[in-house]
């Protein structure tokens, strides 16, 4: 009787098994649709949406230059505008500042500092705005972060170890250039205080920092959209 009772219990499980499978191997979540797949690809969709929108864009002020009818000192003012946007290529000297991960296995390096926690061997949110804030502090003229130029609604926001800006997702190392007075951004970049902070955890856990003077350096001009979005409240029946 315990032998029939054991094989009905192997029977029932086989047939459960069976129907919750449908064909498929239930030991596996292949079939899942992950949440890091789906931001890479809404991440390439946007970029694709940036580059028909930076073409539009062109076509668009071509069309403005040639048929607007504009004075010259119209036209310069404009053109000082759009500068000023970050709608248009920038090109001059200027540094980039790279910024990247501890090694995985990074132990303390100088005596008596505790041993890194995780939080300790990552770069934060707080440490790429840090060099944003300098630079423009360092009189900047533009800046672009990984490959996009930054405006002034542009926010660099951290979600866990990636860098989410404007619709794109990157991971580190994380480069941000900056066009200026190299001397005057290397000085903005030393003062920083909260910058003063991240070195002491370069030097203490092996976090990268390096700084690259460019005689030469061209950023791209901004290509997504200048609209702005807000929330609205919701309309409401009395």
């Amino acid at each position: 009787m315990l032998t029939a009772a054991v094989f009905a219990l192997a029977g029932l499980l086989f047939v459960t098994s069976f129907n919750t499978s449908k064909g498929t191997n239930i030991r596996t979540d292949a079939s899942l649709l992950k949440l890091s797949d789906l931001i890479k690809e809404r991440s390439q969709d946007n970029a694709e949406l940036e580059e028909s929108t930076a073409l539009a864009r062109s076509r668009v002020d071509a069309l403005a230059d040639r048929d607007d009818g504009s004075t010259k000192a119209e036209d310069a003012k404009l053109a000082a505008l759009r500068a000023a946007s970050g709608t248009e290529e920038l090109s001059g000297k200027g540094l980039t500042v790279t910024l990247n991960d501890a090694p995985p296995n990074a132990t303390a390096r100088i005596p008596n500092v505790p041993e890194p926690q995780p939080n300790d061997l990552v770069i934060h949110q707080q440490d790429l705005q840090a060099v944003v804030n300098a630079l423009w502090q360092g009189g900047a003229e533009g800046i672009q972060v990984m490959d996009q130029r930054l405006i002034s609604t542009s926010a660099v926001r951290c979600v866990g170890n990636t860098l989410i800006l404007q619709g794109r997702v990157y991971s580190p190392p994380y480069k941000i250039s900056a066009v200026g007075d190299p001397a005057a951004l290397k000085k903005a970049l030393a003062a920083s205080p909260a910058l003063q902070n991240y070195q002491l955890y370069v030097n203490a856990y092996g976090l990268g920092w390096k700084v690259d003077e460019h005689k030469a350096l061209t950023l791209p001009a901004y290509s997504g959209t200048v609209d702005l979005h807000y929330a609205k409240p919701v309309a409401t029946t009395p």
